[in-house]
């Protein structure tokens, strides 16, 4: 809405929006139980609008590189807008890719081969936007101090029971009782798994994503296996409340909201 200076100061003014960020309802059981299915795909379908516009729309290409629940704002009809643009990069509608040395995001949602290499792309939001899909109707997050079963994150669970056929223990208590709904969240997992697959080329596009997202009846792809999947607790270990150490100089921020 408008940008002030003062010095060596900047600051962007934005409208008011009075639902805080998505990571304060998904996150919390007592604020999860406001957000019923009809809500959940609104926001998921938000979200997914919301980077298309950046990727494709969007007179410079946008990729927004830290993608997460916390930078997920909701106004006062919970309707999504990304937020926090200071990790972003611009290119002309030309340009895909590019290669950082100093790799900076947050922890759970990186891609693997931005965290590993540097490499980032539209397919980098992509990532990040399936992480935040399986947040949204699971009500956990990928990564922080959970176990789920001997999986450190919630790609390698999700992915065990997908592949056992088992994806309906996926989907928060607070969503299961919408039994009607269940071929909706089946697909919105499905989509999820697309788009977390390991190497970026796999990944749908949001072009992609928002027509599989809008059509009922669209055949989806059967996923492959997920980035991190394999990443177990040997069983002779304990849990650890010990930070996520990194290689290759990363710059990890917390997946909390601030």
């Amino acid at each position: 809405m408008g940008c002030c200076f003062q010095g060596e100061e900047k600051m962007l003014i934005y409208e008011y929006l009075p639902n805080k960020s998505l990571d304060f309802f998904i996150f919390d059981e007592r604020r999860r139980v406001l957000l019923n299915w009809n809500r959940c795909l609104m926001i998921i379908e938000g979200i997914a609008q919301g980077l298309l516009y950046l990727h494709k729309h969007s007179r410079l290409r946008v990729i927004h590189r830290d993608v997460k629940a916390s930078n997920i704002l909701l106004d006062a009809e919970m309707n999504p807008k990304i937020s926090d643009f200071g990790l972003a990069k611009m290119f002309s509608s030309n340009d895909t890719e590019a290669n950082t040395k100093r790799v900076v995001g947050t922890y759970g949602y990186m891609a693997p081969e931005y965290a590993s290499e540097g490499l980032y792309s539209t397919k980098s939001d992509v990532f990040s936007f399936g992480v935040l899909i399986l947040e949204i109707i699971i009500g956990k997050r990928n990564s922080g101090f959970h176990q789920y079963e001997d999986f450190l994150n919630l790609l390698g669970y999700a992915w065990h029971l997908w592949s056992e056929g088992r994806w309906l223990e996926l989907v928060d208590a607070s969503l299961v009782s919408e039994c009607h709904h269940t071929l909706e969240m089946m697909r919105c997992i499905n989509i999820a798994l697309l788009c977390v697959q390991e190497n970026a080329v796999d990944r749908p596009n949001m072009s992609d994503v928002v027509t599989m997202l809008s059509s009922t009846i669209m055949a989806l792809p059967e996923p492959k296996h997920p980035a991190y999947f394999h990443v177990r607790v040997a069983k002779e270990e304990t849990s650890s409340s010990a930070e996520p150490c990194s290689a290759n100089d990363v710059t990890i921020s917390s997946p909390r909201g601030r």
